[in-house]
């Protein structure tokens, strides 16, 4: 099994995906999973010259020898009420899809949208009606959307599909040759154990997200950092035949000021100035290097290590 990550690792201490994949080669990772999960209106990516954008980074990629085969599309919620932004989430979608051809990525996790009050059936249906509007772009450039488990923690009492038997029965209702799943280890671990949900996945398990927390909040930090077994999802993954990358997306081991899962304390002073609130990239690059290695002695442990 070939170790990626993604190149949110690198987001915050970063100004571009240049220098993210940079980073990466740098830790010793030769295999990327591009992060798109946020882009604006007017990026270079949505912008008429993004093909050169994307040029520029497969060019970047064949000169220090790496390989992209792993995406995550455009972030945001297709079931919203706000028109405008199911607009440019689909435009977005689309757009992410086509970068994935050009740098020949086969696979791109789209996130499922959320509307609290609604049955399981017609979030199966609303879900499926987004999907759908994907499918003449995902046939054209020959790219796989794969579904992806959530978790309540992340949810609360709003349906998600967070087991491996929901996933599942998702991709068997949308019934398009190219729509799959991707499970992410730490969502999962905020719901309990594992074997069974992954096994429940089954040949539809084309991706993974490998990430750590420690069981009530979805903190996405690197291996070891959390409560997750690690035996258990390596079973589980050789018993379920995955094929796939073992692809790390611990891309919170670090928090900004403002993080999503929890701000930092404050400290109200006047005057005060705030130089130690940010962490820094020397920090990002040591941890980088550690969950390099820390994936590498995981697959080692199990005779399943690629390079």
């Amino acid at each position: 099994m070939k170790i990626a990550t993604t190149t949110g690792d690198f987001r915050r201490f970063c100004e571009n995906d240049e220098e993210r994949i940079r980073e990466l080669h740098r830790a010793g990772f030769r295999y990327i999973d591009l992060n798109m999960y946020s882009f604006k209106p007017d990026c270079e990516y949505m912008s008429e010259h993004w093909q050169d954008a994307v040029k520029r980074l497969r060019d970047l990629a064949d000169e220090l020898g790496m390989s992209f085969v792993q995406a995550h599309s455009q972030g945001g919620n297709p079931l919203s009420e706000d028109p405008a932004r199911v607009d440019f989430l689909l435009k977005a979608t689309l757009r992410s899809i086509e970068i994935c051809q050009i740098l020949g990525i086969k696979n791109t996790v789209v996130h499922n949208g959320f509307v609290k009050g609604i049955s399981k059936e017609e979030w199966f249906e609303r879900n499926k009606d987004f999907y759908e509007k994907l499918f003449p772009t995902m046939e054209r450039c020959g790219v796989n959307v794969l579904c992806e488990n959530s978790t309540k923690a992340n949810m609360g009492d709003r349906y998600f599909i967070n087991s491996g038997r929901d996933m599942r029965e998702f991709i068997r209702y949308v019934d398009h040759p190219q729509i799959h799943g991707c499970w992410d280890t730490g969502h999962a671990n905020c719901e309990g154990s594992q074997y069974d949900e992954i096994m429940a996945v089954g040949d539809e398990l084309y991706a993974i997200h490998y990430n750590d927390n420690r069981g009530s909040k979805d903190d996405h930090v690197a291996p070891f950092i959390g409560t997750l077994n690690h035996d258990e999802i390596m079973h589980a993954l050789i018993d379920v035949g995955f094929r796939g990358y073992f692809t790390l997306e611990c891309d919170s081991s670090l928090t900004s000021y403002d993080h999503w899962l929890g701000k930092r304390r404050r400290f109200e002073k006047e005057g005060i100035d705030a130089r130690l609130s940010e962490p820094q990239l020397f920090m990002q690059r040591h941890i980088e290097a550690m969950m390099y290695d820390t994936a590498k002695w995981i697959l080692e442990s199990y005779n399943l290590f690629e390079a």
